[in-house]
């Protein structure tokens, strides 16, 4: 069987801009995906986190490029990997891509990550990530769509990671991922998962040291630490790209609460919970 991703006779994938040349493809990809990437820096619309909003994730960032995205792949696949001397990793079968694929989801929502010791963490996360990345359940664009995904599952923990750390070193990270992987079923285990754990360490080690200082900024301030509020100035901060001081966090956290709350007098009013604006305004009055 042909691969039925690709044009025929080319090893250019079948994309939407109907681009025939690999460099035209990959620059394509590379400014779509960025920008839907940068969309997700305010999106907290996942919430289960298993294999339904992986593939809703994949088919955000990919949308644009291919018409398949979102959907697993439904051919075997091999990638000829340098470091391992042009050996592939053995991915998941396609027919067991989505069961595969949920017994890893299954048991990292399992774990009670933030009672973990932060060695333990950092090993368990990152073999987590090795094991959903084996599974490899699209055509394309796994790494991206993986370190995105689980980034946002660990922090939805309430533990903060540095992912740009990922996006600085891509071409480290795929190879640890590699390394992470290698066990063939003829040559045996040659995994070596030091790699990906030294760059998880890394990036949980940031993430640690940010929520830290974000804390730290709360108090001196004297706004609550709450983790509904560390999670909306982590985000503030990374979509403005820079590190915000006390006052500015307080300034911040008081204007979003108050919209909060304006919505909320909006929505009792447009569904009868009250019956005139000034009984919507009664609990905004309050701040």
């Amino acid at each position: 069987m042909g691969d039925p991703y690709l044009y025929p006779d080319s090893e250019v994938m079948i994309n939407l801009g109907d681009f025939h040349d690999e460099q035209e493809l990959e620059e394509m990809e590379a400014d779509y995906t960025t920008y839907r990437l940068s969309e997700m820096v305010f999106d907290d619309s996942v919430e289960q986190f298993d294999f339904e909003d992986l593939c809703t994730m994949h088919y955000h960032i990919f949308q644009d490029v291919y018409e398949w995205a979102g959907k697993p792949r439904i051919i075997n696949i091999e990638k000829a990997e340098v470091v391992l001397g042009e050996l592939s990793i053995e991915y998941s079968d396609c027919f067991d891509i989505a069961n595969d694929a949920h017994q890893i989801l299954k048991y990292m929502q399992s774990i009670d990550w933030k009672s973990e010791p932060f060695p333990n963490l950092v090993e368990k996360f990152s073999d987590c990530i090795a094991k959903l990345w084996k599974v490899h359940p699209f055509r394309e664009g796994n790494t991206r769509t993986i370190i995105t995904f689980v980034c946002m599952f660990i922090e939805a923990q309430g533990i903060y990671i540095a992912s740009d750390l990922f996006k600085e070193n891509a071409s480290y990270m795929r190879d640890a991922l590699v390394a992470a992987n290698a066990i063939f079923h003829d040559l045996g285990d040659l995994r070596k998962r030091e790699y990906l754990h030294r760059i998880i360490q890394d990036a949980l080690e940031r993430g640690r040291e940010m929520k830290q200082d974000i804390i730290k900024k709360m108090e001196q301030e004297k706004v609550p630490a709450t983790e509904n509020n560390i999670h909306k100035v982590v985000l503030w901060n990374r979509k403005s790209m820079i590190e915000h001081t006390g006052e500015e966090i307080r300034d911040y956290l008081e204007k979003i609460n108050l919209l909060s709350k304006l919505d909320e007098a909006i929505d009792d009013l447009e569904n009868g919970r009250v019956q005139t604006i000034e009984e919507a305004w009664e609990d905004i009055d309050t701040i």
